[in-house]
């Protein structure tokens, strides 16, 4: 009689420990400087001009000999940019998506959020561990000369402003574009950003819906500013602008109303009171879009906004970013009747509620 011998499971593959992730993680601020400092010199706005050598990169933004070869070529390696060659007469151009969202001339420009991590938010993530430790920001607000919330701080000063407008705007360009193209604003006749910024949001959907009409809501402070982005895209007839605080007086009505990157700088009430505001603007049918780094509701996958969550606490006294789940419960708190989620670009979707 044949004997039945059962065989061993099979083995897992043994696990090789390697140090890779945790120091591109764990050095990642070399990488992170590295790229800041590139967009603050406008090296991506200099090459976009034409290819440059490296001699002649550093005469123009009159760099050092000593290291500025290791600057460019980490650049290569990190994949911002191309070159041809090698050392000093190796020519340098920009990679593709360089080109096309670091180029200050361009409209899809998201430099400036760059730019203000750069000259505010790279110090500031210093003291995370106080923040977590503490529960308070840890910006400018934490100086105790300084009295408000950082929108304050940032709002009285007008160079502040105008480089905070440009980053809000531009880190979620992408995002914009793509709603523009995605959502179906063929039943809707008027469109409102509040919190709108320069008005790259109601731009952006204007472009794309020709009959729409949009408005740009935001403080008194940052409607000149908004104008004279409108303008320069040849659209004042088409995108208007409206002042206002969204706490202290009526939304605009409109058939669909939009907040990027809003809600996220406030704690739950407050969130719930600008969406019950947007649920009184709107008409029966009409739409709430909220664009921001919508966490996946398992909390595990999207980076971004877990980052941009830690963000908050640096910026802001109870701001945090959110699941669709949060939003959703906060929507039916609000009135509205359903919610979808649409993804949009990167790690920026947006959550849509219908009155």
């Amino acid at each position: 009689m044949e004997t039945l011998t059962q065989s061993a499971p099979a083995q897992a593959p043994a696990h090789h420990p390697n140090p890779e992730h945790i120091l591109k993680i764990g050095m990642g601020f070399w990488a992170s400087k590295t790229v800041l400092t590139a967009v603050n010199l406008k090296l991506f706005t200099l090459l976009a001009r034409k290819p440059l050598t490296g001699e002649a990169i550093r005469q123009t933004l009159g760099l050092h000999p000593r290291a500025y070869l290791d600057f460019l070529d980490a650049l290569v390696a990190l994949g911002f940019l191309k070159r041809e060659g090698i050392g000093a007469e190796g020519v340098y151009a920009n990679a593709p998506d360089s080109d096309f969202f670091l180029d200050k001339n361009k409209p899809a420009y998201l430099g400036g959020v760059l730019e203000m991590s750069n000259n505010r938010l790279y110090r500031f993530w210093g003291d995370l561990e106080t923040g977590l430790k503490t529960g308070l920001p840890q910006n400018e607000v934490k100086d105790p000369s300084v009295s408000g919330n950082i929108f304050d701080a940032v709002y009285a000063n007008p160079e502040a402003l105008q480089e905070f407008l440009q980053a809000m705007s531009g880190i979620q360009m992408g995002a914009f574009m793509a709603l523009a193209g995605k959502f179906d604003f063929s039943g809707y006749a008027t469109f409102c950003d509040v919190g709108g910024a320069n008005g790259s949001l109601s731009i952006a959907v204007a472009m794309n819906n020709p009959s729409l009409h949009c408005t740009s809501f935001d403080l008194p402070a940052v409607e000149p500013i908004a104008q004279a982005h409108i303008a320069k895209r040849n659209l004042s007839s088409r995108v208007k602008t409206a002042a206002g605080d969204f706490f202290k007086q009526a939304l605009p009505k409109s058939d669909v109303i939009a907040m990027g990157n809003i809600l996220h700088d406030w704690g739950d009430q407050e969130k719930l009171t600008l969406m019950r505001k947007a649920y009184e603007a709107l008409p029966k049918g009409g739409a709430f879009i909220c664009v921001e780094n919508i966490i996946d509701n398992d909390r595990s996958v999207n980076a971004f906004g877990l980052l941009m969550s830690l963000n908050m606490l640096i910026e802001t006294k109870a701001g945090a970013d959110f699941t669709f789940n949060d939003f959703d419960r906060l929507a039916h708190q609000a009135g509205f009747s359903r919610t979808e989620w649409m993804p949009l670009a990167g790690p920026t979707s947006a959550a849509i509620a219908f009155r």
